[in-house]
């Protein structure tokens, strides 16, 4: 066992402490990775907060995970110590049923094992996740980190960019594909710079046009504000393909409107609240609805290996880990430009 610092939340309403969380002994097919970087993720503060449901506490979060291999288990082959590294959402997964089998673990259909909050596969303990110093994972759940990708600001495409990623991919984003991102935060803004460098056109539909400055520089061909009427008016029937990133309730039967005959509008953000889809929103058009989570394992590394290629990086601002309570503070103000991400050297 290995004995670390970290910063974990005591329960569902008190900030989160420093404190120490034991790794396990590695198994024959374990890697240890010392962390240096983690991202801060909305899913972190919806799960420490009970917003998803019960966990257990004291609970560490954080699926964003970059560092460096530190030791191997006996068995693996895959990586050396030294080696640029990454973790994301999952751990372990059945690795058995049909979806496993397919390269998709993130539909396991037994369950994956999340990088926090989950019931680890290897020895029954709850798992703890990267706001810590090290952490022990299969090596078939590590994810290789490209050396051209800045190791300061590469964590968040281990949420944020696979989120997007793999819905663009999957409805075939590209040339002549009119792409609409609703939302530009920490994942909208990602999606915006990936469809981009698959080629689609694309459009950001944000509340207001305060970010339009960002939304060209990323990429985007046009941005307009939803809290303007006459958006739905001039862009209805526009799009072949949406994706909503807002984890909150929004207009669906005016974003469906704005789709093409047989669009697809896409939810990755996860509000609490149940959204309501009126079926005449679908009907007319052979309009779809759709959800999507992270990708699988290999999906992830293609995901990683194309941000490298294209040179799309997070946009990020670094904090110390005595800074998180505030950071949780930032991103539920919406005050931060697009993600924060923690320096794991503070946590020293």
């Amino acid at each position: 066992m290995r004995t670390v610092n970290a910063y974990a939340a005591p329960s569902a309403t008190e900030p989160l402490v420093k404190t120490t969380i034991e790794r396990r002994d590695l198994l024959p097919g374990d890697v240890m990775i010392d962390i240096d970087y983690a991202g801060i993720c909305h899913s972190d503060i919806h799960t420490v907060r009970g917003e998803w449901g019960g966990i257990e506490y004291p609970q560490v979060v954080g699926h964003e995970i970059v560092g460096h291999v530190s030791e191997v288990g006996s068995d693996v082959t895959k990586y050396r110590v030294g080696d640029l590294v990454g973790v994301g959402c999952m751990v372990n997964s059945c690795r058995e049923c049909e979806q496993c089998l397919a390269g998709q673990e993130q539909y396991c259909l037994q369950g994956n094992t999340g990088t926090y909050a989950s019931v680890d596969r290897a020895d029954g303990t709850i798992t703890q996740g990267g706001y810590s110093q090290a952490v022990v994972v299969d090596q078939d759940f590590v994810l290789r980190v490209p050396e051209s990708l800045d190791i300061e600001r590469v964590a968040p495409l281990l949420c944020a960019g696979i989120t997007l990623y793999s819905p663009l991919h999957h409805w075939n984003a590209g040339p002549g594909m009119q792409v609409a991102i609703v939302g530009l935060g920490g994942l909208g803004h990602m999606g915006v710079k990936i469809a981009a460098a698959l080629g689609a056109e694309v459009t950001v539909l944000s509340q207001t046009t305060s970010k339009k400055e960002d939304s060209l520089k990323f990429g985007a061909k046009a941005h307009y504000a939803t809290k303007a009427p006459e958006t739905f008016e001039e862009l209805r029937g526009s799009f072949d393909l949406i994706i909503n990133t807002v984890s909150a309730k929004i207009d669906m039967a005016a974003h469906l409107s704005l789709l093409r005959v047989d669009g697809t509008m896409v939810n990755v953000g996860a509000p609490s609240e149940p959204l309501e889809v009126p079926a005449f929103a679908l009907l007319p058009g052979r309009r779809s609805w759709a959800g999507s989570s992270i990708g699988g394992i290999r999906e992830t590394q293609e995901m990683l290996d194309f941000c490298a290629e294209h040179g799309i990086l997070p946009e990020t601002e670094l904090i110390s880990a005595d800074q998180v309570n505030e950071a949780y503070e930032r991103v539920l103000n919406s005050d931060v430009r697009y993600r924060f991400v923690i320096d794991a050297a503070t946590l020293a």
